[in-house]
């Protein structure tokens, strides 16, 4: 078995006060004793998030068995999952922009070919729908649960109630044409009708402002696609929620540190 040391484009901050969430969930428990410690918990959960090394990998690595590994992510994962913003608490904190950016995105997954629900005809390959919201510098706001890859962006955005919350709170909202229709505070480029008249001069210069603003969201994309355990979820599709979750946390705290 050949090994080589390998770096994790975080920072010390990030790996700093995962292993004290750990740190602390296990003073609660009241662990005795762990194959690892919190700190090389931690630095495995970010392997595994960051990089995607997969559970095999980071069992040889981490001389665990693999069901080890697999437990301390799951474990870290539900922890750090349940640190994540509601959408009402995603909408206050949005309401102190001067606008935010809503877009959708689809993480791919493992899925039989037969498995319909989780098929997007928009991408042609099956996943899971995350709708996401992006500051006025492309920075991640907010990410909502994972919805079946089938799901349309407006259908999403409704039933995971952000229309709603963001409505509610009066916050300026730009997205792409697939939410026309959503009313409230969402604001779309005008879309020409076959049976209508050509866009005009003013709308076709509305339409130019509006995509720049909206380019800013796939910053956000990015960063949330940065984690490559996004590159294609290896698991059921019902723990992407959790994945995405934990990831915007830990984003949040690795950005945390520009800011001081």
């Amino acid at each position: 078995m050949l090994s080589y040391p390998a770096a994790i484009p975080l920072s010390n901050r990030t790996l700093t006060r995962l292993a004290k969430l750990i740190r602390a969930h296990r003073a609660h428990r009241r662990s005795r004793w762990r194959r690892l410690s919190p700190g090389q918990q931690a630095l495995l959960v970010l392997a595994h998030l960051r990089n995607g090394d997969t559970y095999a990998r980071l069992a040889v690595g981490f001389a665990i068995g693999t069901a080890t590994a697999w437990r301390y992510v799951r474990e870290a994962v539900d922890l750090v999952a349940a640190l994540a913003d509601d959408v009402h608490t995603a909408a206050l904190k949005a309401s102190r922009l001067a606008y935010v950016v809503l877009d959708g995105t689809l993480i791919p997954i493992d899925r039989l070919a037969d498995d319909a629900p989780y098929y997007s005809g928009k991408h042609h390959r099956h996943g899971v729908n995350v709708q996401f919201l992006a500051d006025p510098v492309g920075r991640l706001v907010w990410a909502s649960p994972a919805l079946p890859g089938a799901v349309h962006d407006l259908n999403a955005a409704r039933r995971t109630g952000l229309i709603d919350a963001l409505t509610g709170a009066g916050i300026r909202v730009f997205a792409d044409r697939g939410y026309q229709g959503a009313g409230g505070v969402i604001r779309t480029p005008f879309k020409r009708h076959r049976y209508r008249p050509r866009l005009s001069r003013h709308q076709k210069a509305v339409n130019r402002s509006h995509a720049r603003i909206r380019a800013i969201g796939e910053r956000a994309a990015a960063t949330l696609k940065a984690w490559k355990v996004l590159d294609r979820l290896r698991c059921c599709p019902r723990r992407a929620t959790a994945i995405v979750q934990a990831i915007v946390v830990l984003q949040t705290f690795e950005a945390d540190r520009y800011s001081r």
